[in-house]
């Protein structure tokens, strides 16, 4: 039984899954986008979530940490350095996943994964005012005999 066990495996064992989260994880900061497996796509998506958080917090603490699962050591100035200012006042959120289709070799759902640029996703402080609720006047109910009148002719 599978109880508690979060996660998906991916069909790989542990090494295998981390090195793979590694090289997405470094590949997307360095490109800002990849085309992926649904399934990949999905087990990325926290990972990559919680090192730009890291980077918000920007102490060198968390540059350590950074550092020690991005494989790149310039991915990892950059996303401290220019990533991270596009989303100090967001509070999670930071990718998009499209799906794409269908991979033409083997059928597999193929995803676009994005980190959102600053203007995107930014919901307007502004909201639309509501149109004031006019009360319904009581109508004659005269019509209402009238047309069950008419329908029994």
């Amino acid at each position: 039984m599978r109880h508690r066990k979060s996660g998906s495996q991916l069909g790989r064992n542990t090494s295998h899954r981390k090195a793979l989260l590694r090289n997405m994880v470094t590949s997307l900061f360095k490109h800002e986008q990849i085309v992926t497996t649904d399934a990949k796509a999905k087990a990325l998506r926290p990972v990559a979530e919680k090192l730009i958080t890291l980077a918000k917090r920007g102490d060198l603490h968390a540059r350590r940490q950074a550092l020690a699962y991005i494989q790149d050591k310039g991915v990892t100035h950059r996303l401290f350095d220019e990533v991270k200012d596009r989303y100090l006042d967001r509070q999670g959120g930071y990718l998009r996943i499209v799906k794409k289709g269908t991979r033409k070799g083997d059928g597999a759902p193929v995803s676009i994964v994005q980190l959102l640029s600053v203007d995107e996703g930014k919901k307007s402080g502004r909201k639309k005012a509501k149109k004031p609720k006019v009360p319904k006047a009581a109508k004659p109910r005269s019509d209402a005999s009238n047309d069950t009148a008419v329908e029994k002719e």
